[in-house]
């Protein structure tokens, strides 16, 4: 799929969650979502990335959003690695790429010269009709929680004056 731009129709998915429920973007209609994209379990970034995002998942939870993590791992490794960090928010598995080729993410990465297809770390914000609200590229990944949450407060604050 193209890019998606803020504004687009998300498109709606439905993937397996590490606690045995299942996660379908248009059943969240009338709160906001906050999806992020990260490459893979038990990683150092992805690790990093975790932590920060379960240490606000209640400040995100507090705006009325709903906050999910979703990578191309299994949702045996998602288990262990909830556990093993003690994160406090669902992973969502995606091993056939469905919602990562869906949001445009499974694209040609370069490194150290090498080139192969892979997921590039992104996060959402799909407002409560089901719009994407806004898009941040992970291009650091310390802090980046914490940016979305503030890009989160922004959204619903504005929301809140329509």
């Amino acid at each position: 799929m193209a890019d998606l731009t803020e504004g687009d129709r998300a498109p709606d998915f439905t993937l397996p969650l590490d606690d045995g429920s299942t996660f379908q973007l248009s059943a969240q209609r009338g709160k906001p979502v906050v999806l992020y994209f990260y490459p893979e379990d038990d990683s150092g970034g992805c690790v990093d990335e975790n932590k920060e995002f379960s240490e606000r998942a209640a400040a995100f939870a507090e705006l009325g959003a709903r906050l999910v993590g979703i990578s191309p791992d299994t949702i045996e490794s998602h288990m262990k690695f909830r556990k093993k960090y003690g994160l406090a928010l669902p992973l969502a598995a995606d091993p056939e790429h469905q919602a990562i080729e869906a949001f445009g993410l499974w694209k040609l990465k370069k490194l150290y010269g090498r080139e192969f297809m892979g997921l590039i770390r992104t996060s959402f914000i799909i407002d409560a009709e089901g719009r994407v609200a806004r898009i941040i590229r992970a291009t650091r990944i310390l802090g980046h929680a914490q940016k979305m949450l503030e890009a989160l407060e922004a959204h619903v604050a504005g929301a809140a004056r329509k």
